[in-house]
């Protein structure tokens, strides 16, 4: 039976969708509850549009990771290297760049990002699809190693001093309208960074692949039965391969992002972002059991993140353990949500 009869099945197509939009809806509607109620309630701080801007520029390899998190996730695997290979990759390039007097290209230190994501991607997607290995086992492996590399390349935290990098690291796209008064009276325009429209586009091209492509449609089919999707003539391998593979390249690239964004090398930079994109996979409706997830789903899920930890600063409690707190009781929440879900699912099915 070929994949495209399969997908005359109209009654599971629309069953499969509904599950996904209903997430979807829930993530949104809970983020734009937490922001109307910040800016009504906790004064003038979030109704500034650079608020929420910021909230982007903070976030946006968080955005990228978490999007690869979800295609993984989809498929019903996990991923949590992807935070000390955001370390490596910021390594990396600022020790390329920091070299010979600060004379090390740009282009340079994309494509040693670009080389460490494809290697991390091709091994740790080998050993998952077709040595059938447990995703968590070799991507736990992974973390240790991009951890170990990391110290390797260079033990401690330093900037990096190069001019292009340094225009490039202190461009400002700027929001016309959308600007506000600052306290001294002066009207200052709002501004994203460069990395937030790498993740903006990023996000809209899993969306376009997941939603529309064949490839998407198998991520999907495999996550949710691994032996159905093999009846309909999906190579299984190959998907789970290359969603990993897929993870591994976008947290290069959220590495160079983030890289971007702090300008220096550091082995404890991104330490716990796994854990975030997780969390915001989860919080986006992504589906544990697989299957099921949206990648507009995640990115609102990222937004809900920052937003709640901003929240948490405002009222005062700037203590990490209250920001903790929180964050699990979102999780929490959305798993409860996902499996008031999944039941109802089966409830149709019976």
């Amino acid at each position: 039976m070929s994949f495209a009869k399969a997908n005359e099945n109209p009654l599971a197509k629309k069953r499969s969708l509904s599950d996904t939009n209903l997430l979807l809806i829930i993530t949104i509607a809970v983020f734009v509850a937490m922001y109307v109620c910040a800016v009504v309630f906790l004064g003038a701080g979030f109704r500034k549009p650079q608020t929420f801007f910021n909230s982007l520029n903070n976030n946006a390899a968080l955005i990228i990771l978490s999007c690869g998190l979800s295609l993984v996730m989809i498929t019903g695997g996990i991923d949590i290297s992807v935070g000390y290979m955001t370390a490596l990759v910021c390594m990396s390039c600022a020790v390329h760049l920091d070299s010979g007097m600060g004379n090390g290209s740009i282009f340079g230190a994309i494509l040693i990002a670009l080389m460490i994501g494809v290697l991390f991607g091709a091994v740790q997607g080998f050993l998952v699809a077709y040595l059938d290995i447990q995703p968590f086992i070799v991507t736990l492996a992974g973390m240790f190693f991009a951890k170990g590399m990391t110290t390797i390349v260079n033990p401690t935290q330093f900037n990096v001093s190069n001019s292009a990098f340094e225009n490039l690291m202190y461009a400002r796209i700027i929001i016309p309208g959308m600007g506000s008064v600052n306290k001294k009276g002066i009207y200052v325009n709002a501004y994203i960074e460069p990395g937030v429209v790498v993740a903006l586009v990023v996000v809209v091209l899993l969306f376009c692949v997941l939603r529309w492509t064949k490839l998407g449609r198998s991520f999907y089919a495999v996550g949710g039965n691994q032996q159905s999707a093999n009846m309909l003539g999906i190579n299984v391998k190959r998907t789970k391969f290359l969603s990993h593979f897929i993870c591994s390249l976008l947290a290069a690239i959220g590495g160079f992002v983030y890289f971007m964004h702090v300008g220096s090398g550091s082995p404890s930079h991104a330490s716990g972002y796994e854990m975030n994109a997780i969390a915001s996979s989860i919080i986006g409706g992504t589906m544990l059991t697989g299957g099921v997830g949206n990648i507009i789903g995640t990115f609102f899920g990222v937004m809900s993140l920052a937003t709640i930890k901003n929240i948490v600063s405002s009222l005062g409690l700037d203590d990490a353990w209250w920001t903790n707190i929180t964050v699990a009781f979102m999780i929490c929440l959305f798993l409860l949500i996902q499996s008031i879900v999944l039941s109802r699912k089966n409830k149709n099915k019976a």
